[in-house]
């Protein structure tokens, strides 16, 4: 097998699994705090424990780019792994709700196995297949978010709280190893210039293509996010009754997800053919499109489908953002951008939850939506003016002459 296939497999299901590990703690994080004493305020705990690893990752995900960028990205994959571990089987151990709080803090701060393994992806693999390999490494990402909460719900049951730590840790550590003994970093050249995170986004604002890929990254995660708070209230309204609601609500709110796994590979190799910036449109329109569609329906089924429909465009527009990364950084920054991209990735879903509550809090869900639908119509008139600015590409025309084609 070529080398770029097998890193691509073997970093496919290290993704797959450190994406879970992060995800499976949803179900039963606010039962273990229980657990373990915290009987006031349950909620605020569960979420500031379940933040803290999301805020913490933005603000180290430059550093560990800029480290990788100097000492290579696979021993960054690797350093993440063993970190992850510790920190699970830690978790295992823990007494009080501080306790929790300091390790999910670690484990925001010490990440760093997903960006690292784009980044490597991204470097690593011939130019045609770029797009066909950052489509499937975005795959595995979102695949393992869908089954981390329903993996570790079921572990739960099975072996209880304490114990799916211990084994979202084995699963990591196990990942890991196949990275050190299967991956091959063949196209790496250690940065000379000596960096810090402060000159990392001096360097990035000087980078105007990579500073409008950032925006979106930002935007297009608050998007996914935006639903979060109102989305249960919503499906128990169209549903029409509270029974298997949470599951329901969790199965609806995954199907974006299930779009990525089943289509996501196709954009990619779709977007080798025509290029990362008119994939990035049509899944900026489209994704707008199927949040309109999702205003105009009043019951579960017909709902549901416009949330695939959604999906179906929106999960072409991580990978493209990916892709234009690699085609507007230099091979030694790919690392410090990616860094610096995750940061936005998870500042975007930081916020999104708080808009949709705020904004769901005052109006209708309906208004959320529309609000979505603003937000990624925004992000096409940006990313059609950039590319055509920073590439001399209309990517208008690109998308009339494919749907001429067809």
């Amino acid at each position: 097998m070529e080398t770029w296939k097998r890193n691509l497999w073997v970093l496919w299901i290290g993704v797959f699994i450190t994406s879970a590990s992060f995800s499976m703690v949803i179900p039963f994080l606010p039962l273990f705090l229980l657990q373990i004493g915290v009987h006031h305020h349950t909620e605020i705990w569960s979420g500031i424990t379940f933040s803290a690893a999301f805020l913490a990752g933005a603000v180290s995900a430059p550093f560990w780019g800029t480290i990788a960028d100097k000492y290579g990205r696979k021993p960054m994959i690797v350093r993440a792994g063993f970190f992850l571990f510790i920190i699970y089987t830690l978790m295992s151990f823990v007494t009080n709700p501080y306790e929790v709080l300091i390790l999910r803090i670690s484990q925001g701060l010490l990440t760093g196995f997903i960006p690292g393994a784009v980044a490597l992806i991204g470097t690593n693999t011939p130019e045609k297949k770029v797009g066909y390999a950052l489509a499937a490494i975005s795959t595995g990402t979102a695949s393992g978010g869908i089954i981390g909460p329903l993996l570790g719900g079921g572990i739960s049951e099975l072996v209880g709280n304490r114990l799916s730590f211990a084994t979202g840790g084995c699963m990591v550590l196990i990942s890991t190893l196949l990275v050190l003994f299967l991956v091959r970093e063949e196209k790496f050249t250690p940065s000379k210039t000596r960096g810090s995170v402060k000159k990392n986004i001096q360097e990035a604002a000087g980078n105007k293509p990579l500073m409008m890929v950032l925006m979106l990254t930002m935007g297009a995660a608050c998007s996914i996010m935006i639903l979060e708070p109102v989305l249960p209230l919503h499906i128990m309204n169209l549903h029409g009754t509270s029974h298997n609601t949470s599951f329901l609500a969790g199965l609806i709110f995954s199907i974006p997800g299930i779009s990525s796994i089943l289509i996501g590979p196709y954009w990619g190799k779709l977007s080798d053919k025509i290029g990362f910036g008119t994939i990035l449109l049509i899944g900026l329109i489209g994704g707008g499109l199927g949040s309109l569609a999702q205003i105009f329906f009043n019951d579960v089924w017909g709902f549901s489908i416009a949330r695939f429909i959604f999906g179906f465009f929106f999960c072409a527009v991580f990978p493209a953002l990916n892709g234009l990364i690699v085609k507007w950084t230099d091979p030694d920054a790919r690392g410090r951008a990616f860094g610096l991209n995750q940061t936005a990735n998870q500042l975007g879903g930081m916020l999104g939850p708080i808009l949709g509550g705020f904004v769901g809090g005052i109006f209708t869900i309906q208004i959320v939506f529309l609000l979505t639908a603003v937000l990624l119509f925004a992000s096409a008139v940006l990313a059609h003016r950039s590319t055509l600015k920073y590439s001399g590409v209309n990517i208008l025309k690109k998308v009339e002459s494919l749907i001429k084609s067809h």
